[in-house]
């Protein structure tokens, strides 16, 4: 069964940093296109990072560029995001999603994406 679970999340101060891994199974990450959508209380999901099934391409959400950078560890089957220099409004639970679709490109947008995680929570106050 192809499952993604999401760790890593947690409370931080506000300029401090998180990485949060996904981690596959019932399937190999490599090939895969990956992403990682958050969702605030009472607002709309949002794509902010993905990269390609082939590693080179990536792609950032305007709101994260430069803070947040995605990576995969296929030996580990895994995919992290670090994020540094945290604010409030990065708290939300963030999600791990996977599709096989997509290799020189990763889209940002939820429909495209078939295989999802549960979600982990990362709170930013002080």
């Amino acid at each position: 069964q192809l499952q993604l679970v999401e760790s890593g999340g947690g409370l931080v101060q506000p300029g401090g940093s998180l990485r949060l891994s996904c981690e596959a199974s019932g399937f190999s990450l490599e090939s895969y296109a990956i992403g990682w959508f958050r969702q605030a209380p009472g607002k709309l999901r949002e794509g902010i990072s993905c990269i390609g099934g082939g590693g080179a391409a990536t792609d950032y959400a305007d709101s994260v560029k430069g803070r947040f950078t995605i990576s995969r560890d296929n030996a580990k089957n895994t995919v992290y995001l670090q994020m540094n220099s945290l604010k409030p409004e990065d708290t939300a639970d963030y999600y791990c999603v996977a599709d096989s679709r997509y290799i020189t490109w990763c889209p940002l947008s939820d429909n495209y994406y078939r295989y999802w995680g549960k979600g982990t929570l990362v709170s930013v106050s002080s």
